[in-house]
């Protein structure tokens, strides 16, 4: 949905100019943030938020990452392990867009061809849909999701091999806080 802002009109904003669809954004997947401590912070944001453990990431023989989700709200925040991505914030994605289609990944690599700009290719991953990569001038990473009808519900952890194949695990490996 393209919101119409007659002085928005005249600014040279793409399709607000043309009155055109745009690229088929449907929300704001995810918000990653690089943490210091995971456990603790893990814990500091599910408090906050009142948000639930949907996945885990464990590389390198650790768990680097959690996905924590407010269900009334759709909302998820990813936690990273500061170390293990960069302070610069390029590297892993910083924000995923829930696009509406896997068509809508298709349409946003032909935007990133007619522009001249770098992308990734579409990585399909089961029942977990299919993700696009697009990095900005800095090389801040903005994925692009689509997650089908049939996306799987409830806690997983994805332990990445060595080509980047995903696998799941059932049981969270992230130790409780103590105290």
């Amino acid at each position: 949905m393209i919101i119409s802002c007659p002085e928005s009109r005249s600014a040279g904003w793409g399709a607000w100019d043309r009155g055109g669809m745009g690229v088929g954004i449907a929300k704001i997947r995810q918000v990653k943030v690089p943490v210091s401590d995971l456990v603790a912070s893990t814990e500091w944001y599910r408090r906050l938020l009142d948000l639930v453990p949907v996945f885990e990431f464990f590389e390198d023989g650790a768990v680097r990452g959690v996905v924590l989700w407010e269900p009334e709200a759709d909302l998820h925040v990813s936690l990273r392990d500061r170390r293990y991505c960069a302070g610069d914030l390029s590297g892993p994605e910083v924000v995923a867009l829930k696009v509406e289609s896997a068509d809508a990944l298709n349409t946003i690599i032909g935007r990133c061809q007619s522009l001249g700009f770098s992308h990734g290719d579409v990585q399909h991953r089961g029942p977990y849909g299919a993700a696009l990569d697009v990095p900005d001038p800095d090389g801040t990473v903005l994925r692009f999701l689509y997650e089908p009808d049939t996306y799987p519900r409830g806690f997983a952890g994805l332990e990445f091999g060595p080509d980047g194949t995903p696998s799941a695990y059932r049981e969270p490996r992230l130790p409780a806080p103590s105290g």
